[in-house]
Order: structure tokens, then sequence, then C-alpha cells
């Protein structure tokens, strides 16, 4: 959602275009990839 593009910024745009891709990716994966994805602020 739009809300969470702004608060996460690009780091969820991936995984939410993964999930949307995949017609709905389980969120213990979508959230394993978000993990990955951070970076240290």
């Amino acid at each position: 959602g739009r809300t969470n593009r702004i608060g996460m910024g690009s780091v969820f745009w991936a995984p939410s275009y993964f999930a949307g891709s995949c017609g709905g990716a389980p969120l213990s994966i979508v959230k394993e990839y978000i993990e990955n994805q951070q970076r240290p602020v």
C-alpha cells in the first residue's frame, strides 16, 4: 500500500512487488525478504 511505501521507502517496494507478482506470497517469506534487505540507519 501507499502508506507502507512511504514508511519503508524503496525497501518495501521490492517485496511488495514480489508478493503481488506471486499473487500473495506467504507473510513469512515477505518478512524474511524485508529483513534481508534492511540496511543499518
